[in-house]
């Protein structure tokens, strides 16, 4: 991998994580320091992420971190839901023995998280699982049209900080994902995973910013 596309994956990752808030400027100069390479690389990274919707680029205010309106977040939530159950649905139909496996080790991990109060683990795990349901759907398209949401974002601008971490249920929720998957349900994966999916939107502060 050449080194502006280590640090467009880096940076992403960065991202994607929530480790910069709404509307951060990202400047060449913290980020050539950050990852010890050139300008110009930074430079080309930057651009390929505001192609891509990652971060903006204005006239006068640089380059910033993403944000979104409510209706551009509800969009995108909504979008999350129907692409993320037709997946589940697929693993169910397509998942090898060996996916069902990781799959079973990955909520074995957010148990133990759990019970330990271990947030960040569960979080990492939690993200780990969706990858693997994704990946046991052997579906490219769905799975190419799921990488282009940018709902991470959202998720990072639109949480509620004061709710509780994880989300009660949401341990529950991905063991049924797990068992329709398992028992090669798809209707009860595809269920699962919506529900699973639309509570975690119901999280959200989207209705109580749209009652401001």
């Amino acid at each position: 991998m050449t080194a502006a596309g280590q640090v467009y994956e880096d940076l992403r990752g960065l991202l994607l994580s929530g480790s910069f808030e709404p509307g951060t400027r990202l400047t060449e100069a913290d980020l050539t320091r950050k990852f010890t390479v050139s300008r110009g690389t930074i430079r080309s990274v930057l651009v390929r992420l505001v192609q891509e919707g990652y971060v903006t680029s204005e006239v006068n205010r640089g380059v910033r971190t993403r944000s979104f309106t409510l209706e551009e977040a509800a969009d995108i939530l909504e979008a999350r839901e129907t692409l993320e159950a037709a997946l589940a649905g697929k693993a169910a139909e397509r998942a090898t023995g060996e996916e069902i496996a990781e799959l079973r080790r990955t909520l074995a991990e957010m148990e133990r998280a759990q019970e330990r109060g271990e947030g960040a683990r569960y979080s990492q795990c939690n993200r780990r699982f969706h990858q693997q349901v994704k990946e046991a759907a052997h579906q490219a398209t769905l799975a190419r049209t799921y990488d282009t949401l940018l709902y991470p974002l959202v998720m990072r601008q639109y949480r509620n900080i004061s709710a509780r971490h994880p989300r009660a249920g949401s341990l529950h929720e991905h063991q049924a994902i797990l068992l329709a998957i398992a028992t090669r349900n798809p209707e009860a994966a595809t269920a699962a995973m919506r529900h699973h999916v639309g509570s975690a939107r119901r999280a959200l502060r989207l209705d109580e910013e749209r009652g401001r």
